[in-house]
C-alpha cells in the first residue's frame, strides 16, 4: 500500500495569512496531502510568515531549527526508517525576497536556510482555488492583496508588492458558494480593504480622483461591494483592515443602512501626535481622524471602534506619547491592539530614524494604554 506523504501548515501573523493558509492547505490536499497537527510527524512542514514584528520572524527561525535538529537525529538512526522532513517558508518572508530584483535577499536566505526547500511565492497558489476553512462559523475572503501606502514602519508593500485588487464578481461569486454551504458570516480581508478598486472598472473615469485626509486618491469603490454582500442572506458582515483616509462618506452611509454589518469597526490610528504620524507617513492629522471617528458615529450610533497603535516610534518623547493618551480618551476605542516599535530592515524608519527610546520607557507607556483601553 502506498504511503500517503503528511503536511503540517504552521501560520503566523495576519488574517490575510490566515486566508492564504487555507487555500495552501487545499493546494496540497489536491496533491494526495494528508494534514496532521504535529510538526514532528509531518514529511512537509509549510511555515506561513509574518515579518512586521521581529518576535514573529525569531518564531519562524526557531520552527526551521527544531525540524532541522529532528532531520538531524532521523539521519543518526542507521536504518533511517523515516525519511527527512521537506520545509517549504511562504508569506512574506518569501515574498520580500523574491521580489527582490537584485537577488541578494534570496541569497542571503539561501545561505542562512540551507535546508529549506523552497521559498514559495503565495501568489503562485491561484486564488481559484476553493480553500479549506478553518474557521467553522465565519468564511474569510480576501478582496485585495498587497498595499500601495508605505508607512515608514512598514515592510508589507515590499512582501506583498502593489495593491491589487479581485474582480468583484469574483468576490460576490465566493460570497454565494459560502453562503450555499452554511456560512451565515463573513469577513471581507485586505491590506487595505477599503481603498478595493473594482478591476473590471477603469481606475481613470472622471470624478474617480478625490483627496480625502491629504491623500491623493482612487475613488474606492468598496461601499459599491460592501453593499452586495450586506443584500445577502448574512447575519454578519464584517472587513479588515481599513485605513481612516479611505473611509469614504459613501461607505459610512451602507455600513449605518444595513444593520447585519458589524459594528465593532477596525480604524488603525497608529499614534495620536501630528509629528509622529507624518514621519509615519499616515497623512492625516490627529484631529481628521477624531472628526472622522466621530462623523461615523453620528450616522451609526451603536458603533465601536479597535484600533493599532505604535508605541516609541522615534521621536515620541513624552508630550508626544502624552497626545496618544488623549486622542484614546476622546475616541474611547473598545479594543486597542499595541505594538512597541522596533525597526524592520528594509523600511524607511529603519534607514532614516533611530531606535532610541528604551525598552524599559515603551513598556511603560504600553502599560499606560494597556490600562486605558483594555483595562
Amino acid at each position: 500500500m502506498q504511503k500517503t506523504d503528511k503536511f503540517y501548515i504552521k501560520t503566523f501573523g495576519c488574517i490575510q495569512n490566515t486566508a492564504d493558509s487555507e487555500r495552501i492547505k487545499a493546494f496540497y490536499w489536491e496533491k494526495g496531502y494528508e494534514e496532521i497537527d504535529n510538526w514532528k510527524e509531518a514529511d512537509l512542514v509549510i511555515i506561513n510568515t509574518c515579518i512586521v514584528r521581529e518576535s514573529a520572524e525569531n518564531r519562524v527561525y526557531g520552527l526551521i531549527n527544531n525540524i532541522d535538529q529532528l532531520n538531524k537525529k532521523k539521519a543518526s538512526f542507521a536504518k533511517a526508517t523515516d525519511g527527512q522532513t521537506k520545509i517549504i517558508v511562504t508569506g512574506c518572508l518569501a515574498g520580500l525576497a523574491n521580489k527582490d530584483k537584485t537577488g541578494k535577499k534570496m541569497a542571503q536566505l539561501k545561505r542562512d536556510f540551507p535546508t529549506v526547500s523552497e521559498f514559495l511565492e503565495i501568489e503562485k497558489i491561484s486564488y481559484d482555488i476553493d480553500p479549506i476553512r478553518d474557521k467553522k462559523k465565519i468564511a474569510l475572503i480576501p478582496i485585495s492583496f498587497g498595499c500601495s501606502n508605505f508607512c515608514s514602519y512598514c515592510i508589507v508593500p515590499f512582501a506583498r508588492g502593489p495593491e491589487v485588487s479581485r474582480k468583484m464578481e469574483d468576490i460576490i461569486k465566493e460570497v454565494n458558494e459560502v453562503i450555499k454551504n452554511g456560512f451565515k458570516e463573513v469577513m471581507l480581508i485586505g491590506q487595505n480593504v477599503n481603498s478595493y478598486l473594482n478591476p473590471s472598472k477603469s481606475p481613470f473615469d472622471k470624478g474617480d480622483f478625490l483627496v480625502h485626509m491629504g491623500k491623493k486618491r482612487f475613488h474606492s469603490s468598496f461601499h459599491i461591494l460592501l453593499e452586495e454582500v450586506a443584500k445577502k442572506d448574512l447575519d454578519k458582515i464584517s472587513f479588515v483592515s481599513s485605513n481612516p483616509w479611505d473611509f469614504s462618506d459613501e461607505l459610512i452611509d451602507v455600513i449605518a443602512k444595513y444593520p447585519n454589518i458589524d459594528r465593532l469597526l477596525h480604524l488603525p490610528v497608529q499614534a495620536g501626535d501630528d509629528e509622529i504620524l507624518k514621519k509615519m507617513n499616515r497623512g492625516y492629522t490627529s484631529k481628521e481622524y477624531l472628526d472622522l471617528v466621530e462623523k461615523i458615529r453620528s450616522k451609526v450610533p451603536d458603533v465601536k471602534f479597535s484600533t493599532d497603535i505604535i508605541i516609541g516610534f522615534p521621536g515620541e518623547d513624552e508630550k508626544a506619547f502624552e497626545n496618544t493618551v488623549e486622542l484614546c480618551k476622546k475616541a474611547n476605542f473598545e479594543i486597542g491592539y499595541l505594538n512597541k516599535y522596533s525597526p524592520r530592515k528594509g523600511t524607511v524608519s529603519a534607514k532614516i530614524y533611530q531606535d532610541e527610546i528604551p525598552q524599559a520607557e515603551k513598556k511603560r507607556r504600553w502599560n499606560v494604554l494597556n490600562d486605558l483601553i483594555n483595562g
